[in-house]
């Protein structure tokens, strides 16, 4: 890997996967002795954690579950 002139290196693709880093993820840097450890800001949720949280807000708002059916047939004024 290379530092840029801006003092940029692209975290491989494979890692960022496996740690869930997506374009506009927070990240810090830690210092520790002579090397750098990179993670996750803590404000910053998971890609899962995000997911989950709007499925619960999906199910609140959602109310109970309709059928095809049923929806196709409020649509129509039924």
């Amino acid at each position: 890997m290379t530092l840029t002139s801006k003092g940029q290196v692209t975290i491989p693709q494979d890692i960022r996967q496996r740690l869930g880093f997506r374009p506009g993820t927070r990240v810090v840097f830690d210092v520790v002795g002579d090397s750098v450890r990179i993670r996750r800001a803590a404000d910053q949720p998971t890609g899962d954690a995000l997911v989950s949280a709007m499925r619960a807000v999906g199910r609140r708002a959602a109310g109970p579950r309709l059928s095809t059916d049923q929806i196709l047939a409020l649509t129509r004024g039924e």
